[in-house]
């Protein structure tokens, strides 16, 4: 009987153990084949310094972006598009540098029917794609409104002065191919917008997704609910951080008043840093942390706006210059990309590239299409920790705002011209590498170099980009 028992359980074993071996492997291969999960998260106006990670003397710590840089490759010479706002988006939506891109200044200008972005790309790929934040690209039912460039969900501000205040009546929401505007009964949109974002990781976890993730934080106004600021607050409700300067507002459409703007600006990196924290949890929870690529940036540097204080918190950390400047503190913003796995863990790179390459990058990462004619490269090896074959010969903005700023990187030398209308041009020559600072203008000193980086300045801007604008300085 027992050698009969015997018989008859080694078969059936087999067959469990063959049973079993096929689940697991045929576990193994879907989780291989499915693709990646792309995050990109940009924060509103945080500076280079404003990140522990970056700057270990902050005043505010940032423990969660901080464990991010950790867990992945921390990048110093990353680029924004432009100083402000709706140019940077554009570069890294068209994949366009400012002498090419069709916005390239922070006016009404929408992206048009031929202008494609990152989120087209990845949604002919299969992809689902959300945005939850600030998009200031597009507004209501234009050529430039989410639901035409490439995204199935929307939730937060289309116009980005609208996106000022924190406390509006009414956001906008796209779902169901439908954009439409929705009543907030003025709760803090912030958390609104976060609520939308994890709700849209939940119900798409089962398949591959773009979240691009353009928060409102910590641009100014600096005004956030009592309870993010209690921790920064004593007892008596005095700032933690020192007497503070009252920022007054001068009418119903600037900033809202802020009596104690440290201690706000201070809560909304710090509510920002949580929120990235839990962001990662909710990954974790979901098993989704292992197939998901998380990038982290800012648009432009630090604002001095709303009763903002850049001095006060080494916003800018060793560089000169803010929000505005071609200066490397207006454009030189954090990148952080974690994949376990993919990117290297607690690596830091010097790697140059900017908010142009972000589109051909992610294209490259998960095989969809990408323009030929665009001004980015591909840095997935750098991304990777391999070696990166195709470098840029030099990076390029183009702003104006009260007068024409040019600026040309190549390699360590960077070239800066100003030029006011009816006055002669101001160059200016600083060699990043021994002056990261800018404080040394080398122009007298290395005329050739001078001469040599001039001609980029022109070569770099398209004659047909500028006819939206009257950069009548340019000569």
């Amino acid at each position: 009987m027992k050698t009969g028992t015997k018989h008859l359980r080694s078969p059936l074993m087999a067959l469990l153990i063959t049973i079993c071996c096929i689940w697991q492997t045929t576990g193994q291969t879907a989780n291989s084949n499915k693709r990646t999960n792309i995050i990109f998260i940009i924060a509103d106006d945080l500076g280079y310094g404003n990140l522990s990670s970056y700057n270990p003397g902050s005043r505010i710590r940032t423990p969660f972006i901080d464990n991010l840089a950790r867990q992945g490759t921390r990048f110093t010479r990353f680029y924004a598009g432009s100083p402000v706002c709706a140019p940077s988006r554009c570069a890294l939506m068209t994949g366009y540098h400012m002498g090419h891109a069709y916005i390239r200044g922070n006016a009404d200008q929408h992206l048009r029917p031929e202008d494609t972005t990152l989120a087209q790309r990845l949604q002919a790929k299969g992809y689902v794609t959300g945005m939850f934040g600030k998009w200031g690209l597009g507004e209501e039912n234009d050529s430039g409104a989410p639901q035409f460039k490439g995204f199935d969900y929307f939730f937060g501000y289309l116009n980005q002065r609208h996106a000022h205040h924190y406390f509006t009546d009414h956001l906008f929401e796209l779902k169901d191919k439908q954009l439409r505007q929705v009543q907030t009964d003025s709760l803090y949109s912030h958390d609104l917008i976060m609520d939308h974002a994890f709700a849209f990781v939940r119900e798409h976890k089962e398949e591959p997704f773009f979240l691009y993730l353009p928060v409102t934080i910590p641009h100014a106004e600096l005004l956030l609910p009592q309870k993010y600021m209690q921790p920064f607050l004593n007892p008596d409700g005095s700032s933690k951080l020192g007497p503070e300067t009252p920022f007054v507002q001068k009418d119903k459409t600037s900033y809202h008043s802020q009596a104690q703007p440290h201690a706000a600006f201070a809560a909304m990196v710090t509510k920002l840093d949580a929120d990235v924290g839990r962001l990662m949890q909710l990954l974790k929870e979901l098993g989704l942390d292992d197939n998901t690529y998380v990038f982290f940036t800012s648009d432009n540097g630090p604002h001095k706006e709303g009763g903002a204080d850049p001095e006060f918190f080494d916003s800018n950390g060793p560089l000169r210059g803010i929000k505005r400047d071609l200066y490397e503190g207006g454009i030189r913003v954090p990148m952080i990309v974690r994949a376990p796995g993919k990117v290297p863990a607690g690596r830091t790179s010097s790697q140059v590239w900017a908010f142009w390459d972000v589109l051909p990058t992610i294209c490259d990462l998960t095989g969809a299409s990408a323009p030929d004619n665009i001004d980015g490269y591909s840095f997935l090896p750098a991304i990777q920790g391999k070696k990166q074959q195709q470098q840029h010969d030099h990076l390029f903005w183009q702003f104006n705002e009260g007068q024409l700023k040019q600026a040309v990187l190549q390699g360590d030398w960077k070239l800066v011209r100003f030029k006011k209308k009816g006055m002669p041009e101001v160059l200016e020559l600083y060699n990043i590498s021994k002056d990261i600072g800018e404080q040394n203008n080398l122009a007298a000193q290395y005329p050739e170099k001078v001469k040599a980086l001039q001609p980029l300045l022109q070569q770099s801007v398209s004659p047909a980009a500028n006819a939206a604008f009257d950069w009548s300085d340019l000569q």
